[in-house]
């Protein structure tokens, strides 16, 4: 069928570009260099060992030293245990099964670490992502061949737009005094829905709580088993805490970002170290590790007798293991049995322990922010599929310009939303912002259907406060720079600065520094933040409020909020070249983060050449907020 073939040749072009950036990021570059990037940790020590499933070593390791680095050493991923010695001869392959702060385990593809594991120097790297692109296509495949078939094949045919969705005549009401009218629409469309549903969550209308309330309605209304998948660890994370929270029985399989303790009980490691059987696979372990330890005292220089015995040690050790393979799988079907719902990220629901299952419905969040192929992952699991998102936010993170121009881009989420109008319901009311503040989102990306609940419509930090502020720069000389492929601009940073602790000074009557507002400082260019960032500290009197100003990218606040929300728009040129600021659905992020205040800073006549933005300074001009930054001159 040309629609999978079709994304399989985007999926293709996405894995070429990925491949060539890691390869840019990796080939002949020192392991400074690579520690930088966040593809490496190094030096690292080593801290035990223990034999693993499928005659495997697991390796624990942690990093001695620049612990402060940013990193994408993550639960799944593949990786390499190296030794700076000779790292391209002295390295040994495997996959990345736990980590948490300055500590992972590797399960290498050996049964015993390499000699040259005690001669120091050791680091982890990174390896090109394979794993996740073989499940996108295999998907894919999969899919392909579904469609073909008249019954089994009929959801995917419907996802893929071949034919209509449909529903069952309304269910009961369902009623619930946490949702307002559009949350109850959502959760009834969900419950009616055959095939597919989607929940369109604009800006803090709830999409989280409604998404809740809806599988705890299926659950209530006989699905007897759930997955629920989100693109990024961070996002399944959140919806596993609210769902244990609402009593429901969870499964999180992966490793959670945010180590919390309701977050860790509900792991599968957890609930298997819980069980009553666990102590009987602790004493074979630990039997398996000392007849391994055993073998490991012969050196390689032994004769015929010491080999024969050492392998009969060994095999041994793999008996006894098997044994433990065996009751892990009984402990891991008995934790199954009793689980209503699997959250994972869509390649984490291939893990072994999960990968057979079938599912009543399959939950796809933040699905405005996922490939497709990998939504396939997740939807070929179920008998019905549920999409919550919103397309008119953040797109998916896509590492080749030519896939994503071609179409990669477009979401399963998007294009649903397209074909089959009636599967969809947007939530309409919002408990976040200031209606002011809301007001031109509102207008640009929702046919000005948000309304702001009475809690927050006229929320204000202060009595005779604005809620809302356009700074226009134009004519000021804050002309920005080119930053290789970033852009910086440090006479708007500047004067960002100074406006913020002007404000920051009018607020201090109001607020002690205990309860002070929380601010956020956004750019869209990396260069920029780091020159916001050398400014705050050059502003000690900002510093007292800690981390109540937070300075980061546009992507870091998706899905969180503060109350006063400054935006450096960085771009100020003759040519009215705005570059990634034409990206409006991270803009409409950008300006939806404010609770009580909205202060944009940026240059009119470079701003206007982009519809939106013109119609923002007008909407500014409209509601009495538009500024010049001449009138801060002082």
């Amino acid at each position: 069928m040309d629609y999978f073939n079709r994304l399989r040749q985007l999926l293709q072009q996405e894995k070429s570009g990925d491949r060539e950036n890691y390869r840019k990021q990796t080939d002949s570059v020192p392991v400074a260099q690579r520690r930088a990037n966040g593809l490496s940790w190094y030096p690292i020590a080593i801290r035990g060992s223990e034999m693993s499933r499928g005659d495997y070593l697991t390796v624990e390791v942690e990093r001695t030293t620049h612990h402060d680095v940013p990193h994408q050493l993550r639960f799944g991923a593949s990786a390499v245990l190296f030794s700076q010695h000779d790292p391209k001869e002295h390295r040994a392959e495997g996959t990345i099964s736990w980590q948490s702060g300055n500590r992972l385990k590797i399960t290498l593809k050996t049964d015993e670490l390499p000699e040259w594991a005690d001669s120091g120097k050791l680091g982890i790297d990174l390896l090109f992502d394979d794993t996740s692109y073989e499940e996108m296509f295999s998907a894919l495949q999969k899919a392909f061949a579904l469609a073909e078939k008249s019954t089994e094949g009929r959801l995917v045919r419907v996802l893929a737009g071949m034919e209509n969705p449909e529903f069952d005549k309304p269910h009961e009401p369902f009623t619930t005094k946490k949702l307002n009218p559009s949350q109850h629409e959502a959760v009834w469309k969900i419950l009616s829905a055959r095939d597919v549903a989607v929940v369109h969550g604009p800006p803090g209308t709830g999409k989280t709580t409604t998404v809740v309330q809806a599988i705890s309605a299926l659950l209530a209304n006989d699905d007897k088993k759930i997955l629920v998948v989100a693109p990024s660890n961070a996002a399944v994370d959140l919806l596993s805490e609210k769902l244990a929270a609402e009593g429901l029985r969870v499964l999180r399989v992966g490793n959670p970002v945010k180590v919390s303790e309701k977050l860790t009980n509900i792991t599968l490691d957890a609930q298997v170290s819980n069980h009553a059987s666990v102590k009987e696979i602790r004493r074979l372990r630990k039997q398996a590790n000392e007849f391994r330890d055993m073998a490991h005292k012969y050196k390689r220089n032994f004769g015929k007798a010491e080999r024969e015995q050492r392998k009969a040690l060994f095999a041994e050790a793999r008996n006894i293991m098997q044994s433990v393979e065996k009751m892990e799988q009984y402990i891991v079907s008995d934790i199954l049995d009793k689980t209503q719902v699997v959250t994972a990220t869509p390649v984490g629901a291939q893990h072994y322990t999960v990968r057979h299952l079938q599912y009543d419905t399959v939950v796809i969040d933040e699905a405005g922010q996922a490939l497709e192929p990998a939504c396939w992952i997740a939807a070929l699991k179920g008998n019905k599929v549920v999409l919550a998102g919103d397309h008119c936010q953040l797109p998916p993170t896509i590492k080749s310009a030519e896939a994503a121009k071609n179409g990669l881009a477009e979401t399963l989420l998007e294009k649903i939303a397209a074909r089959h109008p009636g599967s969809v319901v947007m939530l309409e009311e919002q408990y976040r912002m200031h209606n002011t503040i809301m007001g031109y989102a509102s207008t640009a990306f929702y046919d000005d259907k948000l309304k702001a609940h009475p809690s927050v419509a006229g929320h204000l930090l202060f009595g005779e406060d604005d809620p809302l502020a356009f700074v226009d720069t134009a004519g000021c000389g804050f002309d920005e720079k080119a930053e290789g492929t970033s852009t910086s601009n440090p006479e708007e940073a500047a004067f960002l600065f100074k406006h913020l602790a002007g404000f920051v000074e009018t607020l201090q009557p109001h607020y002690t520094p205990d309860n002070f507002p929380s601010i956020a400082v956004i750019a869209p260019y990396k260069e920029q933040i780091g020159l916001l960032r050398e400014q705050l500290d050059h502003h000690p009197d900002l510093k007292v409020y800690g981390e109540q100003i937070s300075v980061n990218t546009i992507d870091s606040f998706q899905g969180q909020e503060r109350d006063v929300v400054y935006i450096s728009m960085t771009r100020s040129n003759s040519d009215n070249k705005i570059g990634f600021l034409s990206d409006i659905r991270r803009m409409n992020v950008a300006m939806t983060r404010a609770r009580k205040k909205l202060v944009v800073i940026g240059d009119s006549a470079t701003l206007s050449r982009l519809p939106y933005y013109a119609g923002f300074i007008a909407y500014a001009e409209a509601n009495d907020a538009y500024k010049s930054a001449w009138e801060f001159m002082v």
